[in-house]
């Protein structure tokens, strides 16, 4: 099982806990808004209510402290408000309620009481029922009368604010007026705030779930985008939205480029699993011949079926060369092993011109008959190391000594352009397919099953690529084949 199979069940689940959470979040930030804005409703709410209470009652306490402040600054007695001239301004002025104690409270009372705080009768009137509730709230007049505020008391189930003056012969006059209008009036307008604040709530919270559902689509699709990857649909991105925030496209931009860079990790761990595969069989498959000669060999040294002298002498022979093929074969593997771990090469300054000449010569001494051309004159230096090179010039000298027959004519060449040096090996031999050119760096690759391992074009990819460079292969069927090698310039001529 893969490891993407491996996930799917825990992914899934994943899957079912981020959209639940996804929806608690939506709950959560709603919530908050709301909460929010409540708190906001009810500071604003309590101050305002408390500023127009603050409002309406110096409105009543400043009409009460004129009314009391005139009356103390006109030095009248209860003699003289006794009077019909007095009386009837006061009347005028105050309005008391009607005689009748079943009446209901006025929304101003005036009324007398004496140094006892029992209640007075003015001008000869019967007191009425408020006159004498208030005289009764009151239990000090003289403290009151001295105190330049009005005091709340309840007359009659019913609230007053109550101020009073001394006349000139001790008598205390008692003014109130009553706040249940304005009790009334804060009701009403919390009342109103309370309904306007829960429509306000409602529809934000309306609007806050819908906001925040079309903010949270991006983190949907990305955690379907995940689960679908990990199903195995490697293809799958994050879809743009259509009214993307900043950070929301961020993240989407860096989820895509992360999918991206899993698909091609997880394409180039199957492709190295397969080539692995190959390789491993190829292996298996090359050794195998060389132990199953050898074997065989040995089984009939042993059973003494090669009684002749010449015979065996043929068979250690074949022994002995099958033993080296298998030796170079498990030397070329190393040398691919290592090429693939990255080694540290020893660069210095490599006259790379001395060694395409002596590549030339030891081919001259293999194949006296083959006509060769050397291209590498002077000495031309590139910094690079000299082993790695040898073994690239070998290969390929060996793919010619090799894979074409012995009077074809072969070219080495070396140049310098633009900063690159390059390398050709050219013969004018039967040439390859473009099917066997394209596989012709593949490890265990041989054209039309030649001879050879296989490995000799793979590892001068190798030693090229460790160099920085890389090669390019010409061919075509009839016309030879033309391997260029290309170094960074990076030595001096």
């Amino acid at each position: 099982m893969s490891i993407w199979g491996a996930l799917i069940p825990s992914v899934r689940n994943t899957r079912s806990r981020c959209r639940h959470a996804m929806h608690s979040l939506r709950g959560g930030l709603t919530l908050a808004n709301v909460a929010l804005l409540a708190l906001g409703i009810i500071v604003a709410t309590a101050v305002s209510l408390m500023g127009m209470r603050h409002y309406l009652l110096d409105q009543i306490d400043a009409n009460l402290t004129k009314t009391r402040d005139g009356l103390g600054s006109s030095e009248l007695t209860m003699r003289q408000i006794d009077s019909l001239s007095a009386l009837a301004f006061i009347r005028d002025r105050l309005e008391p309620e009607p005689d009748t104690d079943s009446s209901p409270t006025s929304n101003s009372i005036f009324t007398a009481v004496d140094e006892d705080g029992s209640a007075v009768s003015i001008g000869g009137l019967r007191l009425t029922g408020s006159q004498r509730a208030l005289a009764a709230a009151v239990d000090d007049p003289r403290a009151l009368a001295t105190d330049p505020e009005p005091h709340d008391v309840t007359v009659k189930d019913g609230e007053y604010r109550v101020t009073g003056t001394r006349l000139s012969d001790g008598t205390y006059i008692l003014l109130a007026n009553s706040t249940d209008g304005l009790h009334n009036g804060i009701a009403k307008a919390l009342k109103l705030d309370v309904a306007m604040g829960a429509l306000l709530l409602a529809l934000l919270g309306c609007l806050t779930m819908f906001s925040v559902r079309r903010r949270m689509r991006p983190l949907e699709d990305m955690v379907e985008t995940s689960s679908a990857i990990a199903e195995g649909d490697l293809t799958r991105r994050v879809p743009s939205n259509r009214h993307p925030t900043q950070e929301v496209e961020q993240l989407r931009i860096a989820l895509n480029s992360m999918l991206h860079q899993v698909e091609a990790a997880h394409r180039t761990r199957e492709n190295s699993a397969a080539q692995l595969r190959r390789f491993v069989a190829d292996a298996s498959h090359e050794l195998r011949t060389p132990l199953s000669a050898i074997r065989g060999y040995l089984q009939l040294i042993e059973k003494g079926m090669l009684p002749d002298l010449a015979e065996r002498r043929r068979a250690w022979d074949r022994m002995h060369a099958e033993a080296d093929r298998m030796g170079r074969l498990v030397d070329e593997l190393l040398t691919l092993a290592r090429l693939d771990q990255r080694p540290e090469l020893r660069f210095k300054n490599v006259d790379l011109s001395r060694l395409v000449r002596d590549a030339a010569e030891d081919l001259r001494a293999q194949q006296p008959g083959r006509p060769v051309t050397v291209g590498a004159e002077g000495t031309l230096l590139v910094h690079a190391d000299e082993s790695g090179l040898r073994q690239v010039l070998g290969n390929l000298v060996g793919n010619v000594r090799t894979h074409t027959p012995a009077e074809v004519p072969v070219r080495l060449g070396l140049e310098r352009a633009d900063g690159v040096v390059r390398l050709c090996v050219a013969d004018e031999g039967p040439g390859l397919t473009q099917d066997d050119a394209a596989r012709i760096f593949d490890r265990f690759f041989r054209a039309g099953g030649g001879a050879g391992s296989g490995l000799g074009m793979a590892i001068v990819q190798g030693v090229v690529t460790a160099h920085g460079g890389d090669v390019v292969v010409r061919t075509s069927p009839g016309k030879g084949l033309a391997v260029t090698v290309s170094l960074p310039a990076r030595g001096r001529t």
